[in-house]
């Protein structure tokens, strides 16, 4: 299982949250929907996801035209997405129109590798801490077997404004 969650292939397994179910969870629309696919969540715990990459993309006309390069700043939005389901989630909420959901910090952030269009990310997410309704959330990025990035993210989801559901995959 280990390679799995390295991503050490291209994945095709089963979603746990396919695209609509995704689009519950976050507020994001094209093109800055970055999570295509939720292949495990434990709400509490972790969570695994895909974000494929593709060359029509509208960060890679001028990010670089010679050779197109996922930006850093994207990358760390897709972890932060997944971050984001893992935390509603857990709280067994999804968002709605008043629902606001706030980056509030990172620490620790490296990038290991350039993140290319073909590439498969295999974006990562375990909680932490939750302290005040701040959560703390340990993230990872990989292409392959190979770490992309990876950050210490720290999220504030307005759960009280958000919709109660049954819990994820219950």
């Amino acid at each position: 299982m280990q390679s799995r969650q390295q991503g050490r292939t291209m994945t095709t397994e089963k979603p746990f949250l396919d695209i609509f179910a995704i689009l519950k969870y976050l507020p994001h629309r094209y093109p800055f929907l970055l999570v295509d696919r939720v292949l495990e969540c434990k709400p509490g715990e972790s969570i695994r996801a895909i974000k494929n990459v593709t060359f029509n993309e509208p960060q890679f006309t001028g990010h670089f035209p010679e050779r197109p390069v996922m930006p850093g700043v994207m990358i760390l939005e897709a972890l932060a997405q997944t971050a984001g389901i893992l935390t509603y989630a857990t709280l067994r909420k999804v968002p709605n129109e008043n629902t606001r959901f706030y980056f509030a910090g990172i620490d620790g952030c490296r990038f290991r590798r350039p993140v290319e269009p073909g590439d498969q990310l295999i974006l990562t997410a375990r909680v932490e801490r939750n302290m005040k309704g701040i959560w703390k959330l340990s993230t990872v990025a990989y292409v392959g077997e190979a770490e992309a990035a990876q950050a210490e993210m720290m999220l504030f989801p307005d759960a009280d404004n958000a919709t109660s559901v049954d819990p994820v995959g219950g």
